[in-house]
């Protein structure tokens, strides 16, 4: 009798997909900084296709003096609920431009911004940080990361430039607001009363899910 072929071994293992399902996953080893940077950008993307059309912002037939310092606060408390994607928008150009027409604040702020980032936020929880051969714990790495930022944004002018874009922006969003009639507005009862969202809420939700994926000491701060 002729004997069997021998019976191949199949793994169970499945590299880069789901098992049963099929699809592809997250690999582990990918680091916190590109999950964050990713999951940034996606929602950056769903806040901006939920804008209102930039033609309707700046539609002139729709602009006419308030007759009231009430009817200009009503006119801009309705444009903030149609319109608050492209006020957010206008601001960031705003802290854009006072930034880039600033160098030194800005080298200034993305060096603060890289120092949370790689000596707190994307840290490994395993591996301690250690500096002139002396080791420090989360707790003194993040109280001399909040001495440092206020030292550096006292000594320079990283305050007075965001201050003054973020006040600029506000007033051209203000001054928008209340010259801008919104009878031809339709908002939806769902925007009208929500919460706002967009540019304001993505940050906690992207800075958490990255580090719970990564293993790092911010899932347990954020």
């Amino acid at each position: 009798m002729a004997s069997s072929p021998p019976v191949l071994p199949i793994s169970s293992h499945q590299t880069g997909q789901t098992a049963g399902s099929g699809l592809p996953t997250a690999p582990t080893g990918t680091p916190a900084t590109w999950i964050f940077v990713s999951r940034l950008s996606e929602s950056v993307r769903r806040s901006l296709a939920n804008r209102r059309s930039w033609g309707e912002l700046i539609d002139t037939s729709a602009f006419s003096r308030p007759e009231s310092t009430s009817e200009a606060i009503s006119r801009v408390r309705k444009n903030l609920s149609y319109f608050r994607v492209n006020y957010m928008a206008v601001i960031a150009v705003v802290l854009a431009v006072s930034l880039l027409t600033n160098p030194v604040s800005l080298v200034v702020l993305l060096g603060l911004l890289a120092g949370w980032c790689l000596l707190y936020l994307f840290r490994p929880a395993d591996t301690p940080l250690v500096i002139l051969g002396r080791q420090f714990s989360d707790r003194e790495t993040l109280g001399g990361l909040v001495i440092l930022t206020f030292v550096v944004v006292s000594l320079t002018s990283v305050a007075s430039v965001i201050i003054s874009a973020l006040m600029a922006g506000a007033a051209i969003v203000c001054a928008h607001g209340a010259f801008r009639v919104p009878e031809d507005l339709f908002l939806d009862d769902q925007d009208a009363a929500g919460p706002a969202t967009g540019f304001l809420s993505f940050l906690g939700g992207a800075t958490a899910s990255a580090a719970a994926t990564a293993g790092t000491p911010a899932a347990a701060r954020v």
